[in-house]
């Protein structure tokens, strides 16, 4: 699904991404972890085309996102941290205009969401909680069931049952049905308790990558929080 080769990226100063490689195979749950400023955002940009590779590769389905990003795009649902919704709208009117843009766009699938996020088809999105408006992101980035869905940072500032609500009955839903997921997060107790591989992120580098199961096998009693802390001072 996601193949980075050697990517680096330098804004100013800073280098924000150092020859980090990385795969996310067809069917999985990948789990980035990493403090903010590591470079999550910066890679997930990369994947979604809105940065090019200033030096390395990035392909997604095979394919270059710079070069070829309708091909891309189409087969994407992307929630960031913040999503910008139009406040304006109401729910139900969100959908529609949502559904313009994907022919692949399940209707049924569509309400389904909106009935177990326990949103109002009627209510202003403007008037929604934080939580509901992550809800309402998520179900426009699923409703036309993309190969690949990408999250950045999802839950940040939701209380716990929302939480729960995105990172198991939705992200275990996509990958049983054969998608993929790709989400980052700084918070370790997440990450394992949904992916199937782990990749931790320091200072733009990627310092440890692997099946969850071998790492916590590798490292025993261990938690993540000790190895992470561990390989970053590495």
């Amino acid at each position: 699904m996601i193949a980075v080769t050697n990517l680096s990226r330098r804004f100013g100063s800073k280098l924000a991404l150092d020859r980090l490689s990385l795969e996310v195979q067809p069917g999985c749950v990948f789990g980035l972890v990493g403090e903010n400023g590591a470079g999550k955002s910066t890679l997930i940009k990369h994947i979604l085309g809105l940065l090019r590779a200033e030096t390395g590769t990035v392909r997604v389905f095979g394919l270059d996102p710079v070069a070829d990003p309708v091909r891309v795009l189409s087969r994407i649902g992307y929630l960031s941290e913040q999503p910008d919704l139009p406040g304006w709208m109401r729910v139900d009117e969100f959908m529609r205009y949502t559904q313009a843009f994907y022919p692949k766009w399940d209707t049924a699938y569509a309400e389904q969401l909106r009935e177990q996020f326990g949103l109002d088809p009627s209510a202003r999105i403007r008037t929604l909680s934080k939580g509901q408006r992550a809800k309402a992101g998520l179900l426009a980035a699923q409703a036309h069931r993309p190969d690949l869905l990408l999250l950045d940072e999802p839950s940040s500032g939701l209380d716990p049952i929302v939480r729960r609500d995105i990172l198991e009955a939705v992200i275990r839903t996509v990958a049983d049905e054969g998608r993929s997921v790709f989400f980052s997060s700084h918070l370790l107790e997440e990450i394992e308790r949904v992916s199937d591989y782990v990749g931790m992120i320091h200072e733009g580098k990627l310092v440890l990558c692997g099946p969850l199961e071998q790492i916590k096998a590798r490292h025993h009693g261990r938690s993540l929080n000790d190895i992470f802390i561990s390989q970053s001072q590495h």
